[in-house]
């Protein structure tokens, strides 16, 4: 894959041209007031997968609307730990199988892996349905209620999400004020949105993250998930303004400008999935303290292992 995007240096000084829309912060409060109006729930069942030297518990809780999320809590077994990472699955994958999110565990820090809704049946496996419908939409996440903030999906994955942190620091054992998020891709894109709704978050690593600089992705990039949104509007020719208007709720950048938490991005300047202006956009807007890791020659995979291993010391750092 050969350079496709802006040059390096004009990445590092490039602000996406999204405006939040003027009711984008009161729109958030109340969704996010609706869901904690309902009993956050949370259930730990703990099952024996043959990790011995981990605890590992099938997590259930009350999401956006009161519905069910599930989703994984793995810690270390023998030993005490008051930190915990909330981790935030890719586009299309699920929360699949325990001995798959070992690596925070294997730090002496618990982990809480939310299942994604209505997600997990590409290329990992989730067990979470999303029983909220809508109106015609192009196959996979992307376009489902697009034509209102009200009804589009990420309205409700981003709720999940902040709640997913809800339910770690419910948690006896954890202090509620070391909580962090990751995710690469839409996890990077979810972990950005919790980040600037939930000011409690003691630390963010967003990896490539999607969902970000809709305006410039849109169109940029011949790739899915962006690519959903460009054929549902070849199809539905008179819907462009309305469907960006909605995606102006979910953007990245806006969450980003709102977040104070400390943050570790990745960026792949090959990336064709997640173009790497974007990842800047919503990185150049981040309000709290910041560092990013750039890979010159790597397309959506980033930094791989290397930047795990990149984690681990960095949030090491951040206590």
């Amino acid at each position: 894959m050969p350079f496709f995007d802006l040059p390096q240096p004009q990445l590092e000084t490039y602000r996406s041209s999204a405006q939040a829309p003027d009711d984008f912060d009161s729109f958030w409060a109340a969704t996010l007031g609706e869901a904690r109006a309902a009993p956050l729930d949370p259930v730990f069942e703990r099952i024996d997968v043959g990790l011995d030297v981990f605890e590992t518990y099938d997590v259930t809780f009350s999401g956006f609307g009161g519905n069910r999320v599930r989703g994984w809590y793995i810690r270390p077994a023998g030993r005490s730990t008051d930190r915990c990472v909330v981790k935030f699955i890719g586009y299309g994958g699920g929360r699949d199988l325990p001995h798959q999110h070992l690596l925070w565990p294997s730090t002496g820090r618990a982990v809480l892996v939310m299942d994604t809704r209505g997600q997990g049946s590409s290329w990992s496996m989730g067990d979470t349905p999303d029983p909220v419908g809508s109106e015609p939409a192009h196959p996979g996440s992307m376009t489902r209620g697009i034509l209102d903030p009200a009804t589009y999906y990420y309205r409700r994955v981003y709720t999940d999400a902040v709640r997913a942190v809800e339910v770690a620091r419910s948690r006896a054992e954890i202090d509620p004020d070391k909580v962090a998020i990751a995710g690469g891709s839409q996890g990077g894109g979810i972990a950005l949105a919790v980040a600037g709704l939930d000011p409690r978050v003691h630390a963010a690593m967003p990896d490539v993250p999607f969902l970000c600089d809709f305006p410039r992705a849109v169109g940029l990039t011949t790739r899915d998930p962006y690519g959903e949104i460009v054929r549902y509007l070849l199809t539905h020719r008179t819907k462009h303004e309305q469907a960006f208007r909605t995606l102006n709720y979910f953007d990245g950048v806006h969450f980003a400008a709102r977040a104070k938490a400390r943050a570790l991005f990745s960026v792949a300047l090959m990336d064709d999935v997640c173009p790497p202006s974007t990842v800047y956009g919503a990185y150049n807007a981040y309000a709290g303290p910041k560092s990013i890791e750039s890979y010159s020659f790597n397309n959506h995979e980033g930094g791989g292992t290397l930047q795990e291993q990149r984690h681990v010391k960095w949030l090491a750092q951040q206590g």
